[in-house]
């Protein structure tokens, strides 16, 4: 089944390709589709393309590509959304509660569960990393338990510490650089997400592995972990 998609110009040097609006690994298994073909194609004048939960903003140089032109090439791309797209699973350790996750607790009162339960829980899943976005390197992920959607903090902290793992609504993410935030913070890697390059790419399947306070100082103080 060929992939549906329009096409809408976004300011005088991008042109964004719009999927069905909704959130579900098909349509992004076809978002990415789309940006592996223009990555392979190599065409000249495109820029870059930066893929989200149902769109892909491609960006193009004015001076040697109109907006018809760039959307004409983007519509004749061969591409296979049927096919699904590779990614890596990437292992991130997690400590989870005390002074690395202040809100575990409130986690797991406001989901009637034990912070053991909910630990549990949040290891146990497989997270589809949708989009990077807000911060550079701050993964979206698809896939938490319904029993630990949480809603965002009433009042968000003016910094949160980067590799804080939290939870907002029905998304688990991760801070890769201290930031302000309203997520509930339910522990930190001590990986680093983002430093030029971001460990975790859109299509990756995202597990957290739970660890302890001395195997995340190690992890920080250069052992090794295989992501």
């Amino acid at each position: 089944m060929a992939a549906e998609f329009t096409l809408v110009p976004q300011g005088d040097r991008a042109v964004n390709a719009l999927f069905p609006n909704e959130i579900s690994e098909d349509v992004n298994r076809q978002v990415l589709a789309l940006c592996a073909a223009v990555d392979a194609a190599r065409i000249p004048g495109f820029v870059n393309c930066v893929p989200s939960y149902r769109t892909l903003l491609v960006e193009y140089d004015p001076l040697l590509l109109t907006y018809g032109q760039a959307a004409g090439i983007l519509r004749s791309l061969p591409f296979s959304p049927e096919e699904k797209t590779a990614g890596r699973v990437v292992r991130l350790p997690v400590c989870y509660g005390g002074g690395f996750g202040p809100d575990l607790e409130e986690v797991a009162a406001y989901g009637d569960l034990t912070p053991e339960e909910v630990v549990s829980r949040h290891a146990a899943g497989e997270y589809r990393v949708y989009l990077l976005g807000f911060r550079p390197g701050f993964p979206y992920l698809g896939g938490l338990d319904p029993r630990l959607a949480t809603p965002r903090r009433a009042t968000p902290r003016l910094r949160i510490e980067g590799g804080s793992v939290g939870i907002a609504g029905e998304q688990t993410g991760v801070y890769p650089e201290p930031s302000p935030g309203g997520w509930n913070i339910i522990g930190r890697t001590p990986l680093k997400l983002y430093s030029g390059e971001s460990l975790l790419r859109p299509g990756d399947t995202l597990r957290f592995v739970p660890v302890s306070t001395a195997a995340y100082e190690e992890i920080l103080a250069g052992g090794e972990w295989q992501v």
